[in-house]
């Protein structure tokens, strides 16, 4: 799977709660599939037409929370001995030396 394909997107939806099943029949009735199934993305799209501060919410959400494991993640490769002064990130003290002299 590349990054750009995500299968559950073509996943078929079941109505196995209350809320499946009241979006389930919402979006069968905009998008009148032919094969009658309601896919996760189908939902997506009737939601981003419809709520899209909905759908913005949780984009944002997930690049922070992405971002901040990045930044998490990095952080042990800056404390290793050898890790290369040259890729060191510098400190904001740094920055300022650089920018002073």
């Amino acid at each position: 799977m590349s990054y750009e394909e995500n299968p559950v997107l073509k996943e078929t939806v079941t109505g196995d709660n209350v809320l499946k099943e009241w979006l389930v029949g919402y979006v069968g009735e905009k998008l009148n599939p032919e094969d009658a199934n309601v896919t996760v993305e189908m939902i997506v799209e009737v939601v981003a037409a419809e709520f899209p501060e909905f759908i913005l919410a949780l984009a944002e959400e997930n690049f922070f929370r992405g971002y901040e494991q990045a930044l998490m993640d990095s952080t042990p490769m800056r404390e290793l001995e050898d890790y290369p002064p040259e890729l060191t990130i510098p400190d904001d003290e740094d920055e300022e030396d650089e920018g002073n002299g």
